[in-house]
């Protein structure tokens, strides 16, 4: 049965620590929106303290999760287990983007390895912790990540990368602007 708990004990981190992907999940407030879930991968996330977790966000199609937070802040992380035994385990809390340039970014960047498409940083600061069982969950094994999206971000470069972000990343799939967009269009 599932157990909420108000911030990580020492075994969920070392849970968070072996795991090869982690989602996100975020909504609009308009319930037409669209609810968002993203799979994410790398070595991009780093616990901070037992009630924030970081991760570092690449370029990709989308910007769901920045537009989200950017409009009410709300923001679900969860790890599940595919090997080992059965677990999942669910963040739930309030995110914040963090762009470079900014002061948060220059201290908390150093902290990941470098990841061409590095886009922003998101924060997640969370008051309940809930586990379940995940006896449902498949065991499925880990053979290794993919470099595609490195190698992709690599070629387009750095102002290739900035025009993409303007083009695909300025607003979510309901309309809703992101910081990112903002920054890179300079507004």
């Amino acid at each position: 049965m599932g157990k909420q708990f108000d911030a990580l004990l020492p075994e969920h981190e070392a849970f968070i620590a072996k795991q090869h992907i982690f989602f996100v999940g975020s909504a609009p407030l308009s319930p037409e929106g669209h609810v968002n879930l993203s799979p994410k991968g790398y070595d991009s996330l780093r616990v901070l303290t037992p009630n924030r977790v970081i991760y570092l966000d690449l370029t990709g199609s989308g910007n769901e999760t920045s537009s989200h937070i950017r409009e009410n802040g709300r923001v679900t992380v969860m790890f599940c287990a595919f090997e080992g035994p059965p677990n999942i385990l669910r963040l739930y809390g309030q995110g914040t983007v963090i762009l470079p340039g900014s002061a948060e970014w220059e201290r908390l960047y150093p902290l990941f390895p470098p990841i061409p498409g590095a886009r922003q940083i998101i924060a997640v600061d969370f008051d309940k912790v809930q586990t379940s069982c995940g006896f449902a969950v498949p065991f499925m094994s880990f053979e290794r990540e993919r470099d595609t999206l490195k190698k992709w971000a690599s070629h387009q470069g750095e102002d290739g990368l900035i025009e993409y972000r303007r083009l695909k990343n300025a607003r979510s799939i309901d309309g809703l602007p992101t910081p990112l967009g903002e920054a890179d269009a300079g507004e």
